[in-house]
């Protein structure tokens, strides 16, 4: 009678197969091979961990005998499988990438699986495997626009520095306008949302006026000033600003970081400003909204409350918003910034020298 392989672990075998065994992205696959390590450095035998884990015998026997061999190299990858290798895939996969890379279809943007396919005499599931070993996906594209600011190093060296290194007795504060929010009635109600189905709303609906969200993200504690205004001028912008003058402690200078939106340079701006030198206003780089973080906070009032919202009037979806702004302020948690101006500049610098290379080509 053939007695199993005792298996017996190391400390930080034990600890990283503990891990992989209970860890919600683990595939199932190595769950399952964790398992029975586990279980068979218990004392278990092939047999009594098959039962448990609804496997079969030698499986169990294979997983154990690889382990025993190569430890925890051993059950990471899948063990080899016979049957021939696939001569035809590799002598077309270089054809298939450059195909797909290199060259479009005469009436489309894009190659499809079966356009692809009939294009190249190869049937589909062969394109497929190929873009699936290769992470094409010609279906799907990314949106991009690299910064023309001739002082964008400048700028990004400026936010990011106060993002990482706020200055003493001074508030970090993120400030911009969300312009033309709708106030949107459906036109039927919505279904809503039960096992098996999720929630539903019209596609069509009606519109009720809009507004603008005028909101100044504090850096520190996270902690927003907001408000709604019916226009989007410099006059709405100085109003903000005295609103950022009342809420805030006045022995603090203020930091604002701002885009570069023609309202936000206006003479009259810049003539408050010197009234209150307090007041610093620092501009992002142009086409690169996403160095204020206000946008992120934009973001999540969009998501949770103003794009499913239904609201009959202006006043509705004015109060709405406040109300979400009173709530975050009831416990308000700040975003934290990780990334370095060098390593922004440095992958800057790279898609500028491939967008110029692409256009000179």
């Amino acid at each position: 009678m053939r007695i199993a392989q005792t298996i017996e672990l190391t400390e930080e075998e034990a600890r990283t197969l503990r891990s992989c065994s209970r860890g919600r992205r683990t595939p199932s696959r190595l769950v399952r091979r964790t398992q029975i390590i586990l279980m068979a450095a218990e004392g278990r035998q092939n047999k009594t961990i098959a039962e448990l884990l609804g496997m079969n015998r030698r499986h169990v026997g294979r997983w154990r005998q690889r382990f025993a061999e190569k430890r925890l190299a051993g059950i990471e990858k899948d063990a080899p499988r016979g049957g021939r290798k696939a001569t035809k895939r590799n002598r077309v996969a270089a054809l298939i990438i450059e195909t797909t890379t290199q060259k479009k279809p005469a009436n489309a943007t894009h190659w499809s699986l079966r356009t692809l396919a009939q294009h190249l005499g190869v049937s589909r599931s062969m394109v497929h495997r190929v873009w699936q070993a290769n992470g094409l996906k010609p279906h799907l594209a990314k949106t991009f626009k690299v910064s023309r600011d001739k002082k964008f190093i400048e700028k990004v060296i400026d936010v990011v520095g106060l993002y990482l290194d706020p200055p003493e007795h001074a508030l970090v504060l993120c400030a911009d306008e969300k312009t033309s929010v709708q106030a949107l009635d459906r036109t039927q109600p919505g279904l809503p949302l039960k096992k098996g189905r999720c929630g539903t709303m019209t596609h069509d609906y009606k519109r009720n006026g809009t507004t603008t969200l005028f909101a100044a993200l504090e850096m520190a504690e996270g902690r927003l000033i907001g408000t709604c205004m019916d226009r989007h001028r410099h006059q709405e912008w100085i109003k903000f600003l005295a609103l950022i003058d009342r809420e805030t402690p006045a022995s603090l200078d203020l930091h604002l970081i701002v885009d570069n939106y023609s309202t936000h340079k206006h003479p009259n701006v810049k003539a408050w400003l010197k009234r209150h030198p307090r007041f610093h206003q620092h501009f992002i780089p142009t086409s690169s909204s996403w160095l204020n973080l206000v946008e992120r906070w934009f973001r999540e009032i969009t998501d949770k409350r103003i794009r499913r919202g239904v609201f009959k009037s202006v006043r509705e979806l004015i109060q709405a918003i406040h109300d979400y702004i009173d709530h975050h302020n009831e416990d308000p948690k700040p975003f934290i910034w990780t990334a370095k101006a060098e390593d922004i500049i440095e992958k800057y610098r790279r898609a500028k020298a491939m967008l110029d290379n692409v256009q000179t080509a």
